[in-house]
């Protein structure tokens, strides 16, 4: 199913708050209750109108709990606005699609081509909607006809215009885009959410996997680690609650707690911005009614700010600019003292650094020499003895007499503190009792 025409690419992402206007009708299907919020955005904030829970709506008269969401919205002064509705999560499949190098105007008939793929229901009629997610991919919800149709007969009888039926992932995907909030996580980030007993719902975003929902029936700790091992994101990743994703409300009643009630906000952030943030519909286009007097108003201020636009994008670019530049010369101007007296302090502390360097290793010299020499003095026994031993920093030269000189070089390496011993002479004794001789050992580095 198409989606709502996305802001025109001529739209700056610096002016993409002016676009951030509208009013929207969350509703969330429950076990046994609706969950229903009415929120106001403007560019400047966003308001929570009112929040209603319409308990056991399943065993009571449609029409009876249809009055009461009336009433609710006429005291919100929102009784043209029609609602967007969450779904189950039992009543929806979603699936991620790669389309990349799909054109826009050829996704929908590339997901078409493949519906049938996509789903478990086999000859069964379906009804399913999509959303753009970016990276080349887009997001696919599929219901059965039947659930759809009993939802439809469902809020027809309770007299609620619906424009919207949508689910999780994508009222979610849509809500944090409303003001540009995911422009804050452009890493991946992971989201926990509460939705009753110890059932805890993951919805998480990474370059890997642009969009990962789902519900776990464990400790919110081990579903996070679960979900980033899905998103190929960092084991160190700490999750945070769904709720501070979200848009802040300015405005928000005392009984619309957040952490118990976000995905109906996030319902009606997604349905007050539909253009600026577009979530998959899976309501048929027959039964959709869009009752917002507002809703041809962002057409008509699109029309007037592109004229404007088109003369305004480029004096507004150049003066930016200049704007950014005297900017950042002041801020340089700032730091610089304080950059050059770091880099001060960081000469200094490499200085300090090589001279307690060059200090330990003064310190440990004279220890590592006696016991050097005294390695060399249990080596050598007698009759084998030395008459000048030359003890440098990696080398030690041996002087002396021995009746075989041979087998020193083998004691020598058999040491931990010497290594690759050689000869550098070796001659008969004088006298012919022995082999005076000179060996160059390299001594061994120690701790």
């Amino acid at each position: 199913m198409p989606v709502a025409m996305a802001i025109p690419s001529i739209a700056s992402k610096d002016l993409r708050r002016l676009f951030t206007f509208g009013s929207g009708v969350g509703i969330e299907v429950g076990a046994t209750d609706l969950e229903v919020v009415v929120a106001r955005v403007r560019p400047s904030s966003i308001q929570v109108l009112g929040r209603l829970t319409i308990a056991n709506f399943a065993e009571r008269p449609a029409a009876e709990w249809g009055a009461e969401y009336a009433h609710f919205l006429k005291s919100a002064g929102v009784s043209h606005l029609s609602a967007t509705v969450l779904l189950p999560r039992r009543e929806v499949i979603v699936r991620q699609v790669a389309l990349v190098g799909v054109a826009s105007r050829d996704t929908e008939g590339a997901i078409r081509f493949q519906l049938d793929t996509l789903h478990p229901y086999g000859d069964d009629e379906i009804c399913w909607g999509w959303s753009p997610l970016g990276y080349g991919s887009v997001m696919v919800g599929i219901a059965r006809r039947s659930a759809v149709d009993r939802y439809i007969q469902l809020f027809t009888e309770a007299g609620i215009a619906v424009s919207s039926f949508t689910f999780s992932a994508a009222a979610v995907h849509a809500a944090i885009r409303v003001n540009g909030g995911a422009r804050a996580h452009p890493d991946g980030f992971v989201a926990v959410n509460r939705v009753g007993g110890r059932a805890v719902e993951i919805y998480g975003e990474s370059p890997a996997k642009p969009v990962f929902s789902a519900e776990f029936e464990t400790a919110p700790e081990r579903a996070a680690v679960l979900a980033l091992s899905e998103l190929r994101l960092p084991p160190d990743t700490a999750p945070q609650k769904l709720e501070e994703l979200l848009p802040k409300p300015a405005v928000n009643p005392v009984e619309n707690d957040l952490s118990r009630n976000a995905l109906p906000y996030a319902t009606a952030l997604a349905g007050a911005c539909p253009r600026l943030a577009p979530a998959a519909n899976v309501l048929p286009a027959e039964h959709r009614r869009f009752n917002s007097r507002a809703a041809f108003v962002p057409a008509a201020v699109l029309a007037a700010l592109v004229l404007l636009m088109a003369g305004a994008m480029m004096a507004y670019s150049s003066y930016s600019q200049r704007q950014y530049l005297r900017q950042i010369g002041v801020q340089i101007q700032k730091l610089d003292p304080l950059a050059r007296r770091a880099a001060a302090l960081d000469r200094q502390i490499a200085e300090t650094r090589v001279r307690a360097e060059l200090l330990d290793r003064f310190r440990y010299q004279t220890r590592n020499d006696l016991d050097a020499l005294k390695e060399l003095t249990r080596l050598i026994e007698p009759p084998a003895w030395t008459n000048s031993i030359d003890l440098q920093n990696n080398v030690v030269r041996i002087t002396g007499e021995a009746p075989q000189a041979a087998p020193l070089l083998k004691i020598l390496d058999s040491s931990p503190y010497f290594e690759n011993s050689a000869f550098e002479m070796t001659n008969r004794s004088p006298s012919g009792s022995g082999e005076i001789f000179q060996i160059r050992s390299n001594r061994k580095r120690r701790p």
